[in-house]
């Protein structure tokens, strides 16, 4: 990364947040979120919500922009010097909230810590392509990798630095590295705010870090409020409750912007609706309509597939079910994302072809499968979920609609209880590699590729693509591959993609937000409006 767009970065990062002096504007803030962190210790997973959260106490090697580009974080510069290398220049007069300096030693303890305390939603993902660290100097570090890894940058975006003192004896188990973070002994970093205190389900209490390397904030204390209900959040941010709110339900935005004491910012978001299929050979919650088990299953055929994608109509779930807040998608990343293919157009249903696929595939009458959704993930995920079921029936397939909160959902997915899912999924690292390698790459422990892929599901041809994606270092080559790939996905189907959110944020007159694709609600891009 140059000189120049490092200073360009930082400049227009001033111009977007302005410059502030905390005397000038000393407040608390009180943010509504729709869900918080599983802990606070940064590794334990890689939910987006968790991330969000602990990004005010913790940095990150390298920042992810408003729009996904990478700023310098911890890390000043990087560059690759040869295939298997890469240099990392730490920025210098960084202190942690104990007032400790940070080196080269925190982040090589911070890589080597996360394969121990990862707990589900494993953020072993970002460093899977680690082969070894050496500290050349205490601000240098360099990152051998197990292979040409032109994503290094962009999965160091969730490297969160812990420092290795504080993190020392907290740093074994998942359950262990909780206790020490969640009491806010091992909870010391060098983000812009400290910890105060987490109530799990209910607040996040941050204090302003007056040596914050990025400057001091304009906020004395953050409260990071759970709200998971969403007319509550609504009802709270109108009767001043809240200062801003997230995820504002779609039917809530017109009359929150007819409010003369709000407003609304909107902002489209890299989160989008993916349908998943099991393909495991015993599917434990697929059978006939009249209850007995079939003799294979369904999923694992591509007709079948076909005929799902063909039964749902995205453009009426986007206009209906999301409000207009959604835009109808059928690959599995944004069109702002490394590797987006033009040229895959958005699925049009048919149900008739779809009907005659079912037969075709040997279900004339359908098959009864269990649909199972978050209902507490993304704004309208309920009633993205209840109106897909409704769109499924009419091929005569039928679906017993399971609404779940994503605490319930996402560990009996991993444990392998579902047989049809939908949930959101974002592409946060900017690059389709990231959604890619671990959605629809063969599960692979030795590899660590397909770490979200526990439903069977392979395809020789799509791991080939992917894997050369991910030691092409030629960007030209590596977007065709990537290209590539997602059009497998999207004549294959071992998922099917819905539709992406338009994010909201409602808030009192008095502050200002600048939006984030990620939708993630940071009080850094919060400010007192001028």
């Amino acid at each position: 990364m140059s000189a120049l767009t490092i200073a360009r970065s930082a400049a227009l990062a001033a111009v977007l947040l302005g410059s502030v002096s905390s005397a000038a504007f000393a407040a608390d803030l009180t943010i509504g979120v729709r869900a918080g962190p599983l802990s606070v210790d940064p590794d334990f997973t890689a939910a987006g919500t968790h991330a969000e959260a602990v990004k005010h106490i913790f940095d990150t090697l390298i920042k992810s922009g408003n729009n996904l580009q990478l700023e310098p974080g911890l890390a000043e510069s990087w560059q690759a010097i040869d295939n298997t290398t890469w240099e990392f220049k730490l920025r210098k007069g960084v202190k942690f909230h104990d007032g400790s300096d940070f080196t080269a030693e925190d982040v090589k303890f911070s890589i080597e810590r996360i394969p121990r305390v990862a707990g589900p939603n494993p953020t072993t993902i970002y460093v899977r392509r680690v082969a070894g660290i050496e500290i050349v100097d205490p601000y240098t570090i360099r990152i051998k990798t197990d292979g040409p890894a032109p994503n290094l940058p962009n999965d160091f975006i969730r490297l969160f630095i812990v420092s290795h003192v504080a993190a020392k004896d907290f740093s074994d188990t998942p359950e262990h590295a909780a206790e020490g973070f969640n009491s806010g002994k091992a909870a010391i970093g060098t983000g812009p705010y400290k910890f105060v205190s987490w109530t799990p389900k209910e607040s996040l209490v941050l204090a302003k870090f007056d040596g914050y390397w990025g400057g001091a904030e304009p906020w004395d204390k953050v409260i990071r409020k759970e709200i998971p209900n969403d007319a509550a959040r609504v009802a709270q941010l109108k009767a001043g409750q809240v200062d801003i709110i997230a995820r504002i339900p779609s039917s809530d935005v017109p009359t929150l912007e007819k409010d003369a004491n709000l407003k609304v910012v909107r902002q489209d978001s890299v989160y989008l609706f993916n349908i998943s299929f099991d393909f495991r050979d015993k599917s434990p919650q697929i059978s006939g309509k009249d209850g007995k088990p079939l003799d294979k299953n369904p999923f694992k055929d591509p007709k079948v597939r076909e005929a799902f994608d063909l039964a749902i109509d995205r453009e009426a779930i986007t206009e209906v079910a999301m409000e207009g807040l959604g835009t109808p998608q059928s690959q599995l990343v944004t069109p702002n994302i490394f590797g987006y293919n033009k040229a895959i157009k958005v699925t049009k249903p048919d149900v008739a072809k779809a009907k005659k696929l079912l037969a075709e595939a040997g279900y004339p009458n359908g098959f009864k499968v269990v649909f199972s959704f978050t209902n507490d993930r993304l704004p309208g995920d309920k009633d993205v979920g209840t109106t897909i079921a409704q769109m499924l029936s009419a091929i005569g397939v039928q679906v017993e609609a399971n609404a779940q909160p994503g605490a319930v959902f996402f560990p009996a997915n991993t444990r392998g209880d579902y047989t049809l899912t939908m949930s959101g999924w974002g592409t946060l690292t900017g690059e389709s590699n990231y959604t890619l390698s671990s959605l629809v790459h063969t599960n692979d422990p030795k590899t660590k590729l397909g770490a979200f892929n526990i439903r069977g599901y392979s395809n020789p041809e799509m791991d080939k693509l992917i894997e050369a994606a991910a030691v092409e270092m030629d960007s030209a080559k590596r977007d065709k591959l990537l290209q590539d790939a997602n059009l497998l996905v999207s004549t294959d189907r071992p998922n099917l993609s819905i539709a992406s959110v338009v994010s909201a944020w409602g808030m009192k007159k008095g502050i200002t937000i600048v939006p984030r694709s990620d939708e993630d609600t940071l009080a850094t891009n919060i400010r007192p409006a001028k």
